[in-house]
């Protein structure tokens, strides 16, 4: 359980966070965006250490067996859709990004060096020899064709840095 979070701010000057000042919600924290993390402190629960142990196997195994945590990834590329922009699309409660982008044919969809993993196909992968250019690419594709198909606008996860390669 997260108790507090430090952080630093552009101009140098350290901040200590609590819980309801960074308005957590999934995946999200409304945090200024220039902060950056330095450190965090944790309360944990006390458990018996076989089991906590066992736990840990279990999460890591059903991880491994459903993303492609091998791979070169930058985690999950796009964003589920709030519930607010499938009622909008005409889309059922609870769809999931992989299930719109396996639907227009994204899985294991290469674009140069850059491919939307076979195993989890909202994780786009650099296969060795991607550009910045073949990933932007293969995002903004995807991002094209569930649009085109769905009428629903993805929205990138990954936090893109810097000038737009193409």
């Amino acid at each position: 359980i997260l108790k507090f979070a430090n952080v630093v701010d552009r101009k140098g000057k350290l901040h200590k966070l609590s819980v309801p000042d960074m308005g957590m919600s999934y995946r999200h924290i409304d945090a200024p965006e220039d902060y950056i993390f330095t450190s965090a402190v944790f309360q944990g629960n006390e458990d018996d250490a076989f089991r906590i142990i066992e736990r840990m196997k279990e999460i890591k195994e059903k991880r491994e067996a459903s993303q492609p945590v091998k791979e070169k990834t930058g985690g999950s590329t796009f964003a589920n859709p709030t519930a607010k922009e499938l009622a909008s699309a005409g889309l059922p409660e609870g769809t999931k990004t992989w299930q719109l982008v396996d639907k227009v044919g994204g899985r294991g969809l290469l674009i140069g060096g850059a491919q939307m993993s076979e195993k989890h196909c909202n994780f786009m992968i650099n296969t060795g020899t991607a550009t910045a250019t073949d990933l932007e690419n293969l995002g903004e594709e995807i991002k094209r064709r569930v649009l085109s198909e769905t009428g629903l606008a993805l929205r990138w996860e990954i936090k893109r840095l810097g000038i737009k390669s193409f």
